[in-house]
């Protein structure tokens, strides 16, 4: 499912919009799961980031923000992606250093 552009303004509230979604997917409590990020490096540049929320019965449920489109894909423990959206304007990406 593609959904409307979304306006995110920084990367906190990036993390807050795939976290929501990743735990709407199968109506997780939310909260109650971590979310780990890792940020995705092509030819020694940051590209995007890479998200996993950790669900019951090590399940998980992943996103990836691609920075060269500006998009965010969702998908399923099953690797079935089940929602993309678009972002407006994307949030600095730089490397933690």
């Amino acid at each position: 499912m593609l959904a409307p552009e979304s306006c995110i303004s920084s990367l906190d509230e990036l993390r807050q919009l795939v976290y929501s979604k990743l735990c709407e997917c199968d109506q997780l409590d939310p909260g109650a799961f971590p979310m780990t990020e890792h940020i995705l490096v092509r030819g020694g540049k940051p590209c995007g980031i890479h998200f996993c929320v950790h669900g019951p019965r090590s399940v998980k449920y992943t996103s990836i923000w691609e920075t060269d489109r500006n998009t965010i894909l969702f998908y399923r423990p099953t690797g079935e992606r089940f929602y993309k959206t678009q972002l407006k304007e994307a949030p600095e990406l730089t490397p933690a250093s």
